[in-house]
């Protein structure tokens, strides 16, 4: 199984050893961040910086001026790594240290965008924006979401990709200081406060059957008992239908649906078309719910690996949750890429890596996603050195 672990630019440039250690894990390839949301990031191996503060979502290259000419919506440029193009000379060490190198584009998910540029974001039942959520179905945000999957994923040494938001956005999200837990929410209840109701979401709305002053009246009537009690455990699509009723949940989701498939479908020609020549690998981090959505963004299977060489799945946890998650694409033909967490301190499990992921080959995974090799501790390192070592003998 091909194994890659997550890494940012900052995590290599400028310390010279770093895709050496890397490549003494025991991994084939590293998913290098390109594009990339805001956060802030401990480096705890670097010889001159222990923390990085990327304070907005930014390209960690230099843009073509001339793709982004006279357009309002434009990626925008780092500035806390040092250099031109951090990502190129981050992506030639490691290549130098014999590792593939696959781009990892952060699409849908942009708080600065969302502030610049207000009539971009999601917009739920309240009238309350979402500014880290660009709206899909907005017609300048999928342009400006297409263009950057093709700039950002086509980088000078980089043999694939892994686009990662490439659908929709919603209410949860990591977020300074956040203070959203005081009435807990399930899965349907973050469904109901994810849609959107701009313009378009709302023509959108009646092209699928529902009137969306309805639907919005439905979404804050069901929202009513949450609020007055102590919130909402449903999760599922069944739940969904039972607190927006069945009729509605089916018609947002073939509008949101046909929004997402179509986003899907244009950034991975754009991405092929950008790479102009075969063996470029496109996948993107989804989930097997359609409804679900995030950085793991909900998809249909089969229609996904139609279109994409395959998916990254998000694996920590119990067994159930890689069944949940795997089970779907089992027997479907594609990169089936399991993604674990294995840095301690943000609830994945090192230790247990080469039991997992022998599970997770047993559902179908044939690739390993390790997140995140710059944050993780050293003695979780070597836990993954030592796991991949059992995996490469077995």
């Amino acid at each position: 199984m091909r194994t890659s672990a997550f890494v940012y630019p900052w995590d290599v440039v400028g310390d010279p050893g770093a895709a050496g250690r890397l490549a003494a894990l025991g991994i084939e390839q590293v998913t290098l961040a390109s594009a990339y949301h805001s956060t802030r990031a401990l480096t705890p191996r670097h010889p001159g910086r222990r923390i990085v503060t990327a304070g907005h979502a930014a390209v960690l290259y230099p843009p073509d001026a001339a793709r982004w000419a006279g357009r309002a919506l434009r990626p925008y440029p780092q500035t806390w790594v040092p250099g031109e193009d951090p990502y190129a000379e981050a992506a030639e060490a490691l290549a130098d240290a014999g590792l593939r190198v696959h781009s990892w584009v952060v699409l849908a998910h942009n708080s600065r965008l969302g502030a610049e540029h207000p009539g971009t974001s999601v917009v739920n039942a309240y009238g309350d924006r979402y500014p880290w959520a660009p709206c899909i179905a907005r017609p300048a945000v999928r342009d400006y979401l297409v263009e950057l999957a093709a700039e950002a994923a086509v980088r000078p040494g980089t043999s694939g990709t892994e686009l990662e938001s490439c659908g929709w956005y919603g209410f949860a999200h990591l977020h300074a200081h956040d203070k959203t837990a005081g009435v807990g929410l399930g899965d349907a209840a973050q469904y109901l406060m994810s849609l959107c109701f701009c313009d378009d979401c709302r023509t959108g709305y009646g092209s699928a059957g529902a009137d969306a002053d309805e639907l919005r009246a439905a979404v804050r009537r069901a929202m009513e008992p949450v609020w007055a009690g102590a919130g909402s455990g449903g999760s599922g699509w069944a739940a969904v239908g039972e607190l927006l009723g069945p009729a509605l949940a089916d018609a947002t989701l073939r509008w949101r649906g046909q929004v997402a498939r179509s986003l899907q479908e244009t950034a991975v020609r754009a991405v092929r078309s950008a790479a102009a020549g075969p063996g470029f690998q496109v996948l993107l981090h989804a989930d097997p719910a359609p409804h679900r959505t995030g950085a793991n963004v909900g998809v249909e299977p089969s229609h996904l690996l139609s279109t994409a060489d395959g998916v990254v799945l998000p694996c920590t946890g119990a067994d159930v949750v890689r069944e949940a998650g795997l089970g779907p694409f089992k027997g479907l033909s594609g990169v089936l890429a399991a993604n674990f967490n294995v840095v301690t301190g943000m609830g994945g499990s090192p230790g247990t890596l080469a039991a997992d992921a022998a599970h997770a080959a047993s559902l179908g995974a044939t690739e390993l996603r390790l997140y995140h090799a710059g944050l993780a501790s050293g003695p979780d390192l070597a836990a993954v050195t030592g796991a991949l070592s059992v995996i490469r003998g077995s």
